[in-house]
């Protein structure tokens, strides 16, 4: 009997099957390290998002209060209850508690537009763009705003050695000279 050679299909070589497993690892490992990335940061971004809800979950809550709150003091002012002072103190005891602060600005106070609306500006002795009358307080949950503060502003006077304000006609005067 002769031998018969039987050829085998070309099979690759040991350096070639080598290198196709380190490059299939490579790429796998490197799949591995963005997932674990992307987990990672998933992860500190729901940290960051949950520490803010839990920082002003009570804002609505808050916010829905601070009517009662300004009724209460009407009511004070108007009359002499000593139960509507007890729920006063109360109610801004809870406030407090749950992070709530007064935004309560005084005369000569610099403007913050942050803090305050300014619902008119006047002309008065004191600085321009300062506080002269507060209308209503404004409040804040932690560092933000619920409701600014209702302020009235000095605002800066414009006038001429004659005392009255400038106007156009009068540089129309000045340009005729």
């Amino acid at each position: 009997m002769q031998e018969e050679t039987v050829q085998q299909p070309q099979e690759k070589s040991l350096e070639e099957l080598l290198a196709e497993a380190q490059a299939k690892i490579e790429e796998q490992r490197d799949a591995m390290m963005r997932a674990l990335a992307d987990a990672e940061n998933a992860r500190k971004r729901a940290q960051a998002e949950a520490a803010s809800a839990r920082k002003y979950a009570l804002e609505s809550f808050a916010e829905g209060l601070l009517p009662v709150l300004d009724s209460l003091e009407a009511a004070i002012h108007t009359a002499d209850l000593s139960g509507v002072e007890l729920t006063l103190r109360q109610l801004r005891g809870a406030l407090e508690k749950s992070g709530v602060r007064e935004v309560a600005p005084v005369a000569g106070e610099r403007f913050d537009p942050h803090r305050h609306q300014a619902m008119a500006a006047v002309e008065a002795e004191a600085e321009p763009n300062t506080i002269v009358a507060t209308m209503q307080k404004g409040y804040l949950l932690h560092e933000r705003v619920l409701r600014p503060a209702l302020v009235t502003v000095a605002k800066p006077r414009v006038e001429n050695a004659a005392g009255n304000p400038i106007s156009d006609t009068q540089l129309d005067e000045k340009s005729d000279d």
